[in-house]
């Protein structure tokens, strides 16, 4: 019997979530072709059509994990090109609640690559594949279908008037990101919009380059700075290469940080972290200042609809886009990736199948973003009893890794998505934090 369930799938979008699409299907279709707006060919600079790719990205350990597996060696091959790493607890230092938590040795790998040099190697692994195909600078106008089935892709040339071509595919991937426009296909084929979920933050990242003139680091690669309720202003500022480091400053509900030399600044020491202030001061900015906003986090619960259109399926934040404080994304992207080769293994997709074995992945990062940001007081949504004493209990946890690295390595294996939610409520694990936050309140 043939491993092969069709001649040919095409991927919506050369991102991510699209490459490790591709990945997976070329597993299982002798040709995956992957379409693209943007120019991807020879470049690791941040693409258009990956507005945050110039900002902080991270790559969780549990996605690490995944990109090794699906590409053996490639951590030392990112090694190799100058890509640093290091331990998610012990090499990064974490500011939670205006204090640094106390750093531990998990085990677990952080990879301080940026977003366009990491999807760079990733692009060029499945590139090589054979019967995989990157075209870019491809325009998707929609897709194509014939009674319950989607059979292709009108699609043009970007620098072309021609009118748009159907490319026939026995399944198409949607990896388009969160700015999908899979519903309103659906809704033009006759289907129904998949329900939504929001949480709405109104986040802005403002990025620049520095060349440092001192050294803040140490044995760390990064300086995260936290937005707590106490001060909703957050930072990310990671180590790259060659004396330049990349500093992201965060803030929500409109709080937005400025891009301006002095504004830039003064948030910046508005910080929990006040080295990243000390730092850039005195440091030579390499480019200029850049802006990306994200309304609101967006789940989109292909999973609750009754009826969908076989040979179409949706991948990454095209399901489901996270506030990208917590560094979700990509390697929600990639365990969505393992989800879509396991389902394969069992023959043709099943569209409605495969959405409901994305719930029990989608679920624990959206829970962890939607509690964190429903801290904060001035984002509206509903805060269930499980909300309020979960968010009780992780301030609980924070304050006894300010002092204890136990409790740092615990929550970054849940917050790295290694290890469930229900770790951090181990009985003796719970009673240990009670304890500390009585010995801190004494």
């Amino acid at each position: 019997m043939s491993r092969y369930l069709g001649d040919r799938a095409i991927v919506l979008g050369g991102g991510m979530a699209g490459l490790l699409a591709a990945r997976v299907l070329a597993d299982r279709y002798p040709r995956v072709l992957v379409l693209d707006r943007d120019a991807l060919a020879g470049t690791a600079d941040a693409r258009r059509g990956v507005p945050q790719g110039r900002h902080a990205h991270a790559l969780l350990a549990r996605g690490q994990q995944i990109l090794e597996q699906l590409f053996p060696g490639l951590l030392a091959e990112l090694t190799a090109s100058g890509v640093l790493s290091c331990d998610l607890a012990g090499n990064l230092r974490w500011y939670f609640h205006g204090r640094p938590l106390r750093q531990a040795q998990s085990g677990l790998l952080s990879v301080s690559a940026t977003r366009p040099e990491l999807e760079a190697h990733v692009r060029t692994r499945v590139a090589a594949l054979p019967g995989v195909e990157l075209r870019e600078r491809t325009v998707i106008h929609g897709i194509a279908g014939d009674g319950g089935r989607i059979t292709g892709v009108r699609v043009s040339a970007a620098d072309s008037e021609a009118e748009p071509e159907t490319l026939r595919a026995d399944l198409v991937v949607d990896a388009t990101g969160r700015g999908s426009r899979a519903p309103a296909w659906l809704a033009d084929l006759g289907y129904a919009r998949p329900p939504e979920e929001k949480v709405k933050i109104d986040l802005a990242y403002t990025t620049r380059l520095f060349k440092l003139a001192s050294d803040p680091y140490g044995t760390d690669l990064s300086i995260n700075s936290v937005a707590s309720p106490a001060n909703p202003r957050g930072a990310f500022f990671a180590k790259l290469n060659d004396q330049v480091a990349m500093l992201s400053l965060t803030g929500m509900l409109g709080d937005h940080p400025p891009r301006d030399d002095e504004g830039f600044l003064d948030f910046a020491k508005s910080l929990s972290a006040p080295e990243i202030y000390e730092t850039v001061k005195d440091s030579a900015p390499v480019d200029d200042a850049v802006t990306f906003r994200v309304p609101a986090s967006v789940r989109r619960r292909y999973d609750r609809l009754s009826r969908f259109p076989e040979g179409f399926l949706v991948i990454g934040d095209a399901v489901c886009s996270f506030n990208p404080v917590y560094g979700q994304g990509m390697t929600v992207a990639a365990m969505e990736a393992l989800a879509l080769s396991e389902h394969l293994r069992a023959g043709p997709p099943r569209p409605l199948a495969y959405f409901r074995e994305l719930v029990p992945i989608v679920d624990v990062p959206w829970e962890i973003s939607a509690s964190g940001d429903l801290a904060f007081p001035g984002v509206s949504g509903k805060r269930t009893l499980k909300t309020r004493v979960g968010n009780a209990y992780i301030a609980k946890l924070h304050a006894a890794a300010h002092s204890d690295s136990r409790f740092t390595e615990a929550f970054f294996r849940v917050a790295g998505l290694v290890d469930p939610p229900q770790a951090l409520m181990r009985p003796r694990l719970v009673a240990a934090v009670l304890r500390a936050a009585r010995r801190a309140k004494d």
